[in-house]
């Protein structure tokens, strides 16, 4: 089965709405791992809408799983990441005016600078996902590139508006999956995941982790996040008895 890693990014969401100091995000990542994450994601925006600087700095320090911290390949954020060397990054599309990550990277059109930050990524001993929709040329263009990992984007399977669309994005999942490992790349996947979608992606067997963040936060308002995060692996353990 596999693992599953919370993004806290709305937990500083909430905080951020108030500009106070609560509630802390490096709190809630100590209460997902008690709870049995075996990772913590943030992304670190160029905007700064939710996580802050002094947020990745205390949790690269009481992080005891594994933290990938999301980020564009810019300047900036190339140097935070480099100086932090948190366990993990992951390369993401990013633009000032949407509300998330709307779709993955396009690796082809920025291959060049792609493999300038990885190369510096991987002689800082950092480990490289690249966000990417299920597609094929984007999978070959993410080898080339010396990433890792990818990170397969669920958002257009989440989003589907009836059962045969699901279908069809559920698909082109499994096959990018497959074929993303069979090149040797190992295998991501997250964005919009829910309680009702997740098992069913928890069960291909490629994938080695689950990003997820948006439906644990929003379900922990009502249980909290404890328990929200133990529903949560819930779903990625039924999977294992499909």
């Amino acid at each position: 089965m596999p693992q599953l890693a919370i993004n806290v990014d709305h937990i500083s969401t909430i905080r951020q709405a108030r500009g106070g100091a609560e509630p802390d995000p490096v709190h809630a990542a100590g209460i997902c791992e008690l709870a049995g994450a075996k990772g913590i994601v943030v992304h670190l925006r160029e905007d700064r809408r939710h996580i802050q600087d002094r947020d990745v700095r205390l949790l690269r320090q009481t992080v005891k799983t594994r933290l990938n911290l999301e980020m564009a390949n810019v300047k900036e954020i190339v140097a935070i990441a480099l100086d932090l060397k948190p366990d993990m990054i992951t390369l993401v599309p990013e633009k000032r005016k949407e509300l998330t990550t709307e779709g993955g990277l396009d690796v082809i059109s920025n291959e060049k600078k792609l493999r300038k930050t990885i190369s510096k990524m991987s002689s800082a001993g950092i480990s490289v996902s690249l966000f990417i929709d299920p597609d094929a040329e984007q999978i070959q263009a993410s080898l080339e590139v010396g990433a890792t990992y990818v990170e397969l984007h669920t958002g257009r399977y989440c989003d589907a508006e009836n059962e045969k669309e699901r279908d069809q994005e559920f698909h082109l999942i499994e096959q990018a999956a497959e074929l993303a490992f069979e090149k040797g790349l190992r295998v991501n996947a997250g964005h919009g995941l829910d309680y009702r979608t997740t098992t069913r992606i928890a069960a291909i067997p490629f994938i080695e982790e689950l990003s997820i963040g948006h439906a644990v936060i929003a379900r922990a308002a009502f249980v909290g996040l404890d328990q929200a995060v133990r529903e949560m692996q819930d779903c990625i353990d039924r999977a294992g008895r499909i």
